[in-house]
């Protein structure tokens, strides 16, 4: 009996998936990270801006996004992306609104999207984000 050139190929290439699939779980590669604690967002925030110190910090419930402020009043945006994560500090092209589920901030970037973070008093921080788009006189 002859199989068809064109199964064989397929069923090879499902089993290489597989094998490849198998060995990524086995290596515990990807996964969803968090934002588990004080620790992982100054982790994060080093990331982004070499040198942010957190010195407050509001953590969504779902633990994929957070905003941190330093001693100097700055503001960063940190959210999952992928297996990692990404941040952005907010500048006066930033602006927050509370909703039904909580706050959404756009940082300015359209690439960078908004952020939808599920907190428990998200009108400060609100009030603190859009407060950046005031700027300040020299």
């Amino acid at each position: 009996m002859s199989l068809p050139p064109l199964l064989v190929q397929t069923a090879g290439s499902l089993a290489a998936i597989l094998a490849l699939a198998g060995l990524a779980w086995w290596l515990k590669l990807g996964g969803a990270p968090t934002l588990a604690d004080e620790a992982a967002l100054q982790s994060a925030a080093d990331e982004v801006a070499d040198g942010f110190e957190v010195a407050d910090y509001a953590l969504s419930h779902d633990r994929t996004a957070a905003l941190v402020r330093d001693s100097q009043g700055r503001i960063m945006i940190i959210r999952r992306h992928g297996n990692r994560f990404a941040g952005r500090i907010l500048g006066t092209g930033a602006c927050a609104s509370v909703t039904d589920a909580g706050l959404s901030v756009d940082c300015g970037e359209r690439r960078f999207g908004p952020v939808h973070l599920d907190l428990d008093e998200p009108q400060a921080w609100a009030e603190a984000i859009n407060r950046l788009s005031e700027g300040s006189d020299a």
